[in-house]
C-alpha cells in the first residue's frame, strides 16, 4: 500500500515562497494524533519531500529513517508573496496543466511527471513493503490521478487537512 501524507500546518510567511515554510509547532498535536491513529503502517519505507514542513512532519510521524527525495517537492511556486485567490489560481493550473497558472509557477504537467517518475522508482525498489510518502496536497492529487487513471479530485484537494492521509493500493 502507498500512504500519502500531507504535511502538517506550516508557519506561513507571506513574503517567502511556501517551499521554505517550516512546520508550525502549534500544529504538532495534529501530527502526533495521526501518528497514534493506527492509520500508518507499523513497518514500511518512509520518504519525504525536501521542503522543511514535510521533513519535519515525517520526523514527528516516525522514529525510523526517512529518505529525502527532491522530486517529491510540491508543485514549484517560486514567486514569493501572498496570493489572495490561491485556490482559484491552483484550480486554473488544474484546468490547463501544460501552462503556468501564475508567474514563477511550474506547469502542473511538469510536477505530475516529476512526482510520478520518482514514486514509480520508490515503489519498484520497495515492492515488498508499505511505502509512506510525506509531502504536499497538489502533488498527491496529481499522483493519485495518475495511479488511478481518474481526473484529479479537486474537491478532495480542497478538503485536505494538515496533516492528512490518502491511501492508494499501488
Amino acid at each position: 500500500m502507498l500512504h500519502l501524507v500531507r504535511h502538517g500546518r506550516p508557519l506561513v510567511v507571506p513574503d517567502r515562497p511556501a517551499a521554505t515554510w517550516e512546520l508550525d509547532p502549534a500544529g504538532f498535536d495534529a501530527v502526533w494524533a495521526l501518528r497514534e491513529s493506527g492509520r500508518l503502517p507499523e513497518r514500511g519505507a518512509w520518504f519525504s519531500s525536501p521542503e522543511p514542513k514535510a521533513v519535519d512532519t515525517a520526523r514527528l510521524l516516525t522514529d525510523g529513517e526517512v529518505g529525502v527525495v527532491d522530486e517529491l517537492r510540491e508543485h514549484v511556486r517560486e514567486a514569493g508573496g501572498w496570493i489572495e485567490d490561491f485556490e482559484g489560481v491552483v484550480r486554473r493550473a488544474f484546468a490547463d496543466p501544460a501552462a503556468p497558472a501564475h508567474e514563477g509557477w511550474e506547469p502542473l504537467a511538469t510536477c505530475r511527471s516529476r512526482v510520478t517518475r520518482a514514486v514509480g522508482g520508490i515503489l519498484t525498489t520497495h515492492d515488498d513493503l508499505d511505502v509512506v510518502l510525506v509531502g504536499h496536497g497538489t502533488a498527491w492529487t496529481l499522483l493519485v490521478s495518475e495511479l488511478t487513471g481518474r481526473p484529479p479530485d479537486l474537491a478532495r484537494w480542497a478538503a485536505l487537512r494538515m496533516p492528512d492521509l490518502i491511501v492508494v493500493d499501488a
